[in-house]
């Protein structure tokens, strides 16, 4: 499971996720669904409605029936990544209305869906923060779900979990980087740089820097593009970038490295030697 770029282009975060379960999933017909936008960055105020929509595509040959449901999510510093069905402390679910919780796709079109959340008036400023599931199910599991039996448990044949993240009351990132290194893994050397954030909503990087190994060839290093969480310091990844169709390089370090590494409110300025 990974966390996609930034939704803020619409990417992101769709954290896609292929299940099968028992016997009537490795049966069943494909899931050939796809979502957009793979997640939602949003603005609100206590109490005012957001709505939203977004387009359940269907790829395959056959009409498509999905359930639709809210779950919650947690995401470690680790970059570990958790799915609840129950509600956890301080969960947002409860605020969210859906259009539906069942719909059919006809045969390589789409429908749109729409959702809304509604902060309660005394609602303070922060993130609120949940994905959207949307599973391919059995035509026997379906019964279940319209009878408002569904859960975690239920086989299905493929799940896509869009996150939407609402900012509250003005809530923002605040990222500090506290350094810009490198460290081994399997015997692997890679770059690597560490961000606190002490804000209350959640950050990523983006941006580049321009690289130049010891053998002098020249490169761009980026930075992964997993969300920051508030309150996480969270180590990630500076990736070469390859080029179209090319194989991403393998420095041989040293590795020189400047330029800018951007965030939703600012950047961090680069000008190091990773060894």
């Amino acid at each position: 499971m990974n966390i996609d770029k930034l939704l803020s282009r619409v990417l992101s975060l769709a954290l896609a996720i292929a299940g099968t379960a028992g016997t009537a999933a490795a049966i069943a017909a494909p899931f050939e669904i796809a979502i957009s936008p793979s997640r939602f960055e949003v603005a609100g105020k206590s109490g005012a409605r957001v709505g939203q929509s977004l387009d359940i595509h269907n790829l395959g040959a056959a009409s498509t029936e999905v359930a639709i449901r809210t779950i919650d999510w947690s995401y470690s510093p680790e970059g570990n990544i958790g799915y609840h069905d129950e509600l956890l402390p301080g969960s947002c679910r409860p605020w969210v209305t859906l259009e539906r919780r069942t719909l059919s796709v006809p045969a390589r079109s789409k429908k749109s869906f729409r959702f809304q959340i509604d902060p309660p008036a005394d609602a303070p400023r922060g993130e609120c923060r949940f994905m959207i599931a949307i599973e391919g199910t059995e035509p026997a599991q379906q019964t279940v779900i319209q009878g408002g039996g569904a859960s975690l448990s239920l086989p299905v044949t493929g799940r896509i979990a869009v996150a939407v993240y609402v900012m509250l009351n003005g809530a923002e990132p605040k990222l500090e980087m506290k350094q810009i290194a490198t460290r081994t893994v399997a015997g692997k050397r890679g770059a690597i740089v560490t961000v606190t954030n002490t804000g209350d909503a959640h950050g990523r990087l983006e941006g580049g820097l321009d690289a130049k190994d010891s053998q002098g060839r020249v490169f761009e290093l980026v930075p992964e593009g997993a969300p920051i969480l508030p309150g996480q310091t969270r180590t990630l990844a500076l990736m070469p970038k390859s080029e179209p169709g090319q194989p991403a390089p393998e420095p041989s370090y040293p590795v020189k490295a400047s330029g800018m590494i951007d965030w939703d409110k600012g950047s961090f300025k680069v000008d190091a030697e990773l060894k």
